[in-house]
């Protein structure tokens, strides 16, 4: 027997949101059914209900930064306890039998990943629905557990917005002797200045925008630089170990791609509307590199939230109740918003 919880979503892209009322399945042999604490809300989120990539399945439920406490557990469950801490990021399901499953990297999942919410769901039929609700059911395997964080609220947006830019920090190996550059410090960027110094590396920050160069170091880069300034980012040419680009807008990468010395790369992490050009010369001279990566596996992510918390780093939070969910996302629409907003699900 499903259960009926409230939650809130909508049924039309030019629709607010509202409380609806949606089923979570039953308890399967390996579930693991928690109470949703608290829930992030990611600049995808309004992409989805906006069905700015097309494909958006409503009605929908947004949210894939859920953090909550156990209260229930399937009869094979062996990692969770009721009344422990609990997540779910964006993958709730793969095939677990490609290479890419095999070897911990879920998100590139062949048969393509269940994400928590606007995938089809295998389960129970019909498609998934995400945090902005009661609560979640889950398979163990795909549930993390959820270091006891001072700020539980915002230590959330580490389930996407944490682990999209460690991933690429730690594969592209961001540490001791490294000069690493960050383009842009909104929820993506200001996680990583915090990451990439936890890791050990020097962190350059760039941005368009002159109130943020202090804030900038405030969250910890050792220098940060306003793009526009041409004269100060000519000192910044072949300086640069790695860049992580966050940036969802047009933009030139070849500004960037011009501050790596030899074999560095920009790694694009934000996910802009329009192809973006890139110059031959730029990667040919210095055997530069212009890459992507996109979250990370269930393992790593895992590794991400142990990482931050021995680290003691969360978001920059805004805590908001469900009632004022549409007037953040006008405000998230306009960048209004230093830097994630986090729901207080108590509030539903």
């Amino acid at each position: 027997m499903s259960t009926e919880v409230k939650a809130y979503g909508t049924a039309s892209a030019d629709a607010p949101l509202q409380e609806i009322k949606i089923n979570r399945r039953a308890l399967q042999a390996h579930d693991v059914e928690f109470e949703i604490l608290y829930c992030g809300i990611c600049h995808s989120d309004l992409h989805q209900i906006k069905n700015d990539f097309g494909g958006t399945l409503f009605p929908i439920v947004p949210g894939h930064e859920i953090v909550g406490r156990v209260t229930a557990i399937g009869d094979h469950v062996k990692n969770f306890k009721i009344g422990d801490l609990a997540a779910v990021g964006c993958i709730v399901d793969s095939c677990g039998n490609c290479e890419y499953c095999e070897d911990g990297i879920e998100q590139f999942c062949d048969e393509g990943v269940t994400f928590s919410f606007n995938s089809e769901d295998k389960i129970s039929g019909g498609h998934t629905l995400g945090g902005f609700s009661k609560t979640y059911v889950c398979h163990e395997k795909y549930v993390l557990k959820m270091p006891p964080f001072k700020d539980l609220a915002a230590a959330a947006p580490l389930l996407c917005a944490g682990i999209t830019v460690y991933s690429p920090l730690k594969h592209w190996q961001a540490g001791p002797g490294k000069k690493v550059g960050i383009l842009g410090i909104g929820g993506l960027g200001h996680l990583a200045i915090k990451i990439a110094k936890a890791m050990g590396a020097e962190v350059v920050v760039f941005t368009t925008s002159p109130s943020k160069v202090e804030d900038a170091k405030r969250l910890g880069a050792d220098e940060a630089v306003l793009s526009s300034d041409a004269e100060t980012m000519a000192k910044y040419a072949r300086q640069l170990h790695f860049i992580i680009d966050t940036v969802s807008a047009k933009h030139d990468v070849n500004v960037y791609l011009n501050l790596l010395r030899h074999d560095g790369t920009v790694v694009l992490v934000g996910l802009p509307p329009e192809p973006l050009e890139v110059a031959s010369f730029n990667v040919v001279i210095g055997r530069r590199s212009f890459a992507g990566s996109n979250i990370g596996g269930i393992a790593e992510t895992q590794e991400m939230l142990d990482f931050c918390f021995e680290h003691n780093i969360t978001a920059e939070s805004e805590i908001i109740s469900i009632q004022q969910v549409n007037h953040a996302f006008e405000r998230l629409e306009k960048g209004d918003v230093k830097y994630r907003f986090v729901i207080d699900m108590a509030s539903l």
